[in-house]
């Protein structure tokens, strides 16, 4: 079992575009990050996304996420965590916020963790079982695992993109020092995926 941070980023260091917002999720320009998920030409990328989503079986994710995929326009039955590639269903999500939400769409599904980033991935890990646990984002949450030192690898998928602005996956305000080894490289034309181990953080 691994706690691995999991999160797509263009080549200039976004996870979204400009404007991002409950309904424009990857801000403007953003969707452009994930087109290695539905890439139909590529089995390689395909085949990416099938092994990481047989090897999840829990999710954590940040509050400014969970209000994009609990949204009235987010997650369904045909577009959801994976887009369809979990062989057993949709893992169960931890979800870090400072407060509440007055309301759950997916409530199957979503568990509000309050307590801190520390307690959702314990909790996460609880319920993955001997799987692994997903730490999908957004950028916030995955700064704070490996700030934490939660994390036990770091999957970055790099899409061949520059988006000149929107939401950085790291930041001069929160600044982080790891030693990070390369443990796989898959190269396709829709995205570099790189897995890193994580080692010390300071």
């Amino acid at each position: 079992m691994a706690v691995i941070a999991d999160i797509t980023v263009s080549l200039d260091g976004y996870v979204t575009g400009p404007n991002p917002g409950p309904s424009n999720g990857l801000g403007d320009g953003g969707e452009a990050l994930h087109a290695w998920v539905f890439a139909s030409d590529s089995p390689q990328d395909r085949d990416v996304l099938e092994r990481s989503m047989a090897r999840y079986g829990a999710v954590v994710m940040g509050r400014r996420l969970f209000d994009v995929v609990d949204g009235p326009s987010g997650w369904s039955e045909d577009r959801g965590f994976g887009a369809g590639a979990e062989p057993d269903g949709a893992p169960p999500v931890f979800v870090v916020t400072h407060t509440q939400p007055e309301h759950v769409r997916l409530a199957d599904q979503m568990h509000i963790v309050t307590e801190g980033v520390a307690v959702a991935v314990a909790r996460a890990v609880d319920a993955a079982g001997d799987k692994d646990v997903s730490v999908m984002g957004g950028g916030s949450v995955i700064r704070s695992v490996l700030a934490e030192g939660l994390a036990d690898r770091l999957v970055l998928h790099v899409a061949p993109l520059l988006l000149g602005s929107g939401t950085p996956l790291f930041t001069a305000d929160e600044p982080l020092r790891a030693s990070l080894h390369i443990d796989d490289v898959v190269a396709t034309m829709h995205a570099t995926h790189m897995t890193y181990l994580v080692g010390a953080v300071h």
